[in-house]
């Protein structure tokens, strides 16, 4: 069943119910009318991603919106707060093709949970009805198209502007850091080539850039073994890293299907090893973030400068509290 567009969830039963009465003999209609509804929430459910909501909505952590500024541009970033004593690195969480749903605002929690600041920006902010982001788009269709047609130069300026923004704050120790799942997994690729003073770049079943040579920032990839589409990349991927110098570690989880890190998540997930390639997948990326090295510096270069550049100002904005809305000016 197709997802349903936001804001008529109560506009279809009575469309549902006609179709029953015309066209199901008067016996079977209370059995169908019945398994109809059944379907139909199932369906929405699992396009809303109530699952992943639920453990947001029950998450202790600190988490907020901040529009940050660039140009001309607003943008909209939905930003996790670790709990620990000390400052930590930032991880710019780049959603899937999907926008800004429930489970990418999850797995940011998750990530903060591991101790990491996480600032995930909506990439669809200002493109929606009147102005939106994400939210503002009236179903999955429109905003795997929406998502499809963005500017890759506007997304990596979004991307700079997320980075910038985490680099700033006062609880960052000035390590950044971008992880990236699906388009957004291609996206994480892209800006490694683009934003020179990248710690790392994460890279979960997404499609390689188009050069290698401005890349800086080792690579890590995140592949599934049942995903011909970008499993099929790999090969001229890794040979093209080489040739250029570059780091690149793939790793390639057998049976998973492309997805897998939502998928594995998802209690309607009906194949195993989604579930284990999420977990192997979780811990390594935990595991290799804890092992790059901290910069210490919430003054690095800014958007894809060299690390000797201006100066970053420090934005009083990003202390802000939850009844608070942050603003940044990049």
């Amino acid at each position: 069943m197709l997802p349903l567009p936001r804001g008529q969830d109560f506009y279809i039963f009575p469309i549902v119910e006609e179709n029953i009465r015309a066209y199901t003999p008067p016996m079977r209609r209370a059995t169908l009318s019945l398994i109809t509804l059944v379907v139909f929430f199932a369906s929405l459910s699992a396009s809303a991603q109530d699952w992943a909501k639920t453990r947001l909505d029950a998450s202790p952590r600190h988490r907020e919106y901040v529009t940050l500024k660039h140009g001309d541009r607003s943008l909209q970033a939905f930003v996790v707060y670790p709990e620990v004593s000390g400052k930590a690195p930032v991880v710019v969480l780049i959603h899937e093709i999907f926008g800004l749903a429930d489970w990418v605002k999850e797995m940011a929690d998750e990530l903060a949970a591991a101790g990491y600041i996480v600032v995930a920006p909506d990439l669809l902010s200002g493109s929606g009805p009147n102005g939106g982001g994400t939210d503002s788009y009236p179903g999955m269709d429109a905003i795997t198209k929406a998502v499809s047609g963005l500017n890759p130069d506007i997304v990596n300026a979004d991307l700079d502007a997320a980075a910038d923004y985490g680099r700033k704050l006062p609880a960052s120790n000035g390590t950044v850091v971008s992880v990236g799942f699906c388009w957004g997994g291609g996206k994480s690729f892209a800006f490694a080539a683009h934003r020179k003073d990248l710690t790392a770049a994460f890279v979960f079943y997404g499609p390689p850039p188009s050069e290698f040579a401005s890349i800086v920032a080792p690579v890590y990839g995140f592949y599934a073994g049942n995903d011909a589409r970008i499993g099929a990349t790999l090969p001229a991927t890794i040979e093209g890293m080489k040739a250029a110098g570059k780091k690149f570690d793939p790793v390639t989880y057998n049976g998973a299907g492309h997805g897998f890190m939502r998928a594995g998540e998802d209690p309607a997930n009906n194949n195993p090893a989604n579930k284990v390639a999420r977990d192997q997948a979780f811990t390594r990326l935990t595991s290799l973030l804890k092992s790059l090295p901290a910069s210490h510096s919430s003054t690095a270069a800014p958007s894809s400068a060299k690390p000797s550049s201006r100066d970053a100002k420090s934005t009083a904005a990003a202390a802000s509290c939850h009844s608070e809305a942050a603003t940044a000016t990049m």
